[in-house]
């Protein structure tokens, strides 16, 4: 059967797929199944790398259970406006107060927390609602933001609860809705929210404003999260100063933790219930986002944020190199070392995803193991498909050679280099035809070759149907032995079959031609055993698998010798003594050329 052979251009197709499937991961999309490896990754990525090293610009302050089982809630306006007053009575560069105030309460503390907002440095919380509904949200009064006739990357919204119509004067309000992805994990908030005609900056950019002159907003870069800036999440919760409300309205704490920082007030607690899935837990504090955005954006302003790399670039270029790396090598090393090939690109780009994804917040981490993994699933098989008929045609020449049940018990004997030379105890059998010259010389070439073929095949046939290796075609003649590369105690009988069935097939052809008005044909064949050296010999141009030693010496001289006897085959004493079930005709002792001494000789009886 002939082995398949694909088109040139299949071998292409796999790495250039493999490229395509690179290229195609980086370009922005709606949110798929490949989005979610990515934010998997990024994710344990997150986890990784955030740091616990103390953040001295910012100060969390809590409404914890402590502070609850001290002043229960809800607050009065009064106790809010006096723990804000408090906290910039400290020192406190501005205070963001991360509680809505939807319905008026107690009369003073509002007015109190009105003139705050309006005179102090206190940023007051609004949500906006992303999602749109049947019947919009409209709870409150927005206040703050920003005339702007066009989105310009912020998030459209279509609905929002802010604060009563007392506090709907604070110049600064910061949105704190959010969208989370889809797996419900927050990874994105909406630096910029667009409603109604106008830009609302997050809690965090407007806490920022507040203390300082507002910095004009990039527009953000249009793909996947268009207006939605990642958290970097650059540190973890134990690395923020988190002082308890309770403490502070109580005056238990040093004003010194106070002064200069920019203060966050929220709630951890589970009964307020301001929890959210985020990289870091599947339940963070409301609060650690705002405090993570926020670290990002004073490292933006003091010129201590990442610089931006070109992820997309990279990913394609590193998948780009594998790729090239695996039309090379697939086709020449074997797929474990393949497979090896490509873990160990999987490993390298986990490392520098690792340090990329903190320089760019977009690029697909994945899309390079996308295509190592088609690598995997497809190049590999392919190729070792390919390897796997390379080696089915391998064996089915080497079956021309060797005897087929031979090359099966090969395979099974899981020898680790068969054909290593070894000294084995073989029988060697010869065999040519006489008087080739005179048959041939009268002859066409055509019905030269076709006589030369149809002795050929009288001679293999037999050989290779009893087990026998081909060493080698002589012209008119072969060689061929027994015993290697699987040993065997049959070796000489075996051998001893093949010649008296090659006598048998030469009398039929010879029979054929002399009907044909041809000559008769004989064949001279010489069998001997002994030691021998068997293995794959050769130079790095060209080897073969042959035997060499005294008795393959002798095998041939024996052959010659058949020539001065009426027999066709000429055994020596070798093949005589290892053999069990066959009977021999003694010829007496001869001297053949190259002996120093006469040898007997055997040839085989012939049944009465």
């Amino acid at each position: 059967m002939r082995s398949f052979s694909p088109p040139p251009l299949l071998h292409l197709s796999i790495p250039l797929a493999a490229l395509i499937l690179a290229v195609w991961a980086q370009v922005p999309r709606g949110a798929s199944g490949l989005d979610a490896a990515d934010e998997w990754l990024r994710d344990r990525f997150v986890v990784a790398q955030a740091a616990d090293t103390p953040e001295p610009r910012i100060l969390v302050v809590d409404i914890d259970e402590t502070s609850l089982a001290a002043h229960p809630w809800p607050w009065s306006r009064e106790r809010l406006a006096e723990l804000v007053e408090t906290l910039i009575g400290d020192g406190a560069r501005a205070v963001a107060l991360d509680i809505l105030q939807g319905e008026p309460g107690d009369a003073a503390g509002d007015m109190r927390l009105a003139v705050l907002a309006q005179q102090g440095p206190l940023v007051l919380a609004q949500l906006f609602d992303y999602e749109q509904r049947p019947q919009a949200l409209r709870f409150g009064r927005p206040a703050g933001g920003t005339a702007s006739a066009a989105a310009g990357g912020a998030v459209p919204a279509y609905g929002f609860i802010a604060n009563h119509a007392g506090l709907a004067r604070a110049p600064h309000v910061g949105n704190i809705g959010v969208r989370p992805d889809p797996d419900g994990v927050l990874r994105r908030v909406p630096m910029y929210t667009w409603f109604e005609q106008r830009r609302f900056p997050t809690l965090s950019r407007a806490l920022l404003d507040c203390c300082a002159a507002p910095a004009p907003a990039a527009a953000a870069a249009p793909g996947k999260n268009d207006g939605y800036q990642r958290v970097p999440f650059s540190r973890s919760l134990d690395a923020y100063t988190v002082a308890k409300a309770g403490e502070i309205l109580g005056g238990q704490v040093d004003p010194a933790l106070v002064a200069g920082r920019l203060v966050l007030i929220g709630s951890s607690s589970l009964s307020i219930g301001d929890r959210v899935a985020t990289p870091l837990g599947r339940s963070s504090p409301g609060l650690l986002v705002h405090a993570a955005m926020l670290t990002t954006l004073l490292d933006q302003q003091a010129g201590l944020a990442p610089a931006p790399w070109p992820g997309r670039l990279m990913a394609v270029l590193f998948a780009s190199v594998v790729v090239v790396l695996a039309g090379y090598t697939f086709a020449r090393l074997s797929a474990a070392v393949n497979v090896l090939m490509l873990a160990c690109a999987s490993l390298t780009w986990l490392m520098l995803a690792y340090g990329l994804s903190v320089h760019d917040p977009d690029f697909s981490v994945s899309g390079p193991l996308l295509s190592i993994g088609f690598l995997l699933a497809v190049g590999v098989p392919f190729h070792w498909q390919l390897a796997q008929s390379g080696s089915r045609r391998l064996l089915d020449t080497m079956r021309r050679y060797v005897a087929g049940e031979v090359v099966d018990e090969l395979l099974r004997s899981g020898l680790k280099d068969p054909l290593a030379p070894r000294q084995l105890q073989v029988t060697t059998l010869i065999a040519d035809m006489e008087g080739y010259t005179t048959q041939v010389e009268a002859l066409p070439v055509e019905e030269a070759a076709r006589l030369t073929t149809d002795f050929l095949d009288c001679l293999t046939r037999p050989v290779l149907e009893n087990k026998g290796t081909l060493d080698k075609y002589t012209g008119d003649g072969l060689v061929a032995f027994w015993g290697a590369p699987i040993p065997n105690d049959q070796h000489a009988d075996l051998a001893l079959d093949a010649a008296a069935r090659i006598l048998r097939e030469v009398a039929i052809l010879s029979a054929k031609r002399v009907r044909a008005g041809g000559q008769p044909l004989r064949v001279r064949i010489g069998i001997e055993s002994g030691l021998a050296m068997v293995g794959d010999y050769g130079t790095s141009f060209r080897s073969i698998y042959t035997a060499v030693g005294d008795s393959v010496n002798t095998a041939s001289r024996l052959e010659q010798a058949a020539r001065d006897f009426p027999h066709d085959v000429i055994i020596g004493q070798g093949t005589v003594g290892y053999a069990t079930r066959h009977r021999f005709l003694s010829l007496g002792r001869h001297a053949l050329r190259g002996k120093e001494h006469p040898i007997e000789l055997y040839t085989l009886e012939q049944p009465a």
